[in-house]
């Protein structure tokens, strides 16, 4: 069984400095690096690299950037016949400033043609549904089409999750968490959310008990360097925590961890293991520079498990 992934593609520059800037500051970096970015993609590509068989739907730009975009994400296996060109928008770019000190990041982002998803993706992906256990949306791409798509996903019984990112200001309708399964904020798309900022394990757990009162089926808080919260509507709940790795880059940990939710999912691991073994997977990508890239294989998730 598939997973399916409804998205954003990017292309990313990242440029990576001794640390981020002040607002009119000019700082003389490292380097530079050009890669595949943009939220569906990297979850995308950080299911394939696990070895999962993974449906991408997105759009690129007919121009420079779309070609590039499509040649890296065929890079990951990823079939592109689920993925657009657009003429009337360019292909989504992202300018990213890596912080070598701590490995955070800033990032500004050109959507281009991932704001313009609509019913034909919507229905090139429904297309597809009979084979996909798991359907990852995230919010970088018109929340209709993914509204769409997850209730014709759920009605086919395959579970849907949201990243709620970029989290919307003033948070989301709670019709949207009742359209979805599972929800995936950070701690910062958390206090979006919910009006607060999770700090500790006990604070996690209780705002993923707040979000499914709200309506979705089961929420999972990550707290980054601080491991991660869950709670399901039927009373199971715990926190794993981090796995102790030195950081380098944490650009699409989130996504990483979300390939890898899902994956651990469509197998049919439990849910804590399932937690537990996309932790490890966000984890790993944490440890080397860029987004799609630093993906790890299976064999890195499950050595790091054994650890």
């Amino acid at each position: 069984m598939s997973i399916l992934v409804f998205g954003s593609v990017n292309v990313d520059i990242a440029v990576y400095a001794p640390r981020l800037p002040q607002p009119g500051e000019t700082l003389h970096a490292q380097r530079y690096a050009i890669g595949l970015g943009g939220k569906g993609a990297n979850q995308a590509a950080a299911a394939a690299r696990l070895g999962t068989p993974t449906i991408f739907i997105g759009r690129t730009g007919r121009d420079e950037m779309g070609a590039q975009a499509r040649g890296l994400l065929g890079g990951y296996g990823l079939d592109l016949a689920g993925v657009a060109e657009d003429d009337q928008a360019g292909t989504g770019i992202a300018q990213i400033i890596v912080g070598a000190a701590d490995g955070q990041n800033i990032i500004a982002l050109v959507a281009g043609a991932n704001m313009r998803l609509g019913r034909a993706d919507v229905e090139r992906a429904a297309a597809r549904l009979a084979d996909t256990r798991v359907l990852l949306l995230q919010l970088e791409t018109p929340l209709a089409a993914s509204l769409d798509l997850a209730a014709r996903a759920r009605a086919a019984g395959i579970t849907v999750i949201l990243d709620p990112a970029p989290a919307p200001e003033g948070g989301l309708d709670p019709a949207v968490l009742q359209a979805i399964d599972i929800i995936t904020p950070n701690e910062t798309e958390t206090a979006a959310l919910l009006g607060r900022r999770p700090a500790t394990a006990e604070d996690a757990v209780a705002a993923a008990r707040e979000l499914v009162a709200r309506g979705c089926r089961m929420a999972i808080v990550k707290l980054g360097g601080n491991g991660v919260a869950f709670y399901a509507g039927d009373g199971r709940e715990g926190f794993v925590p981090a796995f102790p790795v030195t950081v380098v880059d944490t650009v699409a940990a989130g996504d990483c961890f979300n390939g890898g939710l899902a994956t651990a999912l469509a197998r049919g691991d439990t849910l804590p293991d399932a937690v537990r073994f996309a932790a490890a997977c966000g984890a790993i990508a944490v440890t080397r520079p860029g987004a799609a890239a630093a993906a790890p294989t299976l064999a890195e998730a499950e050595a790091l498990l054994r650890r």
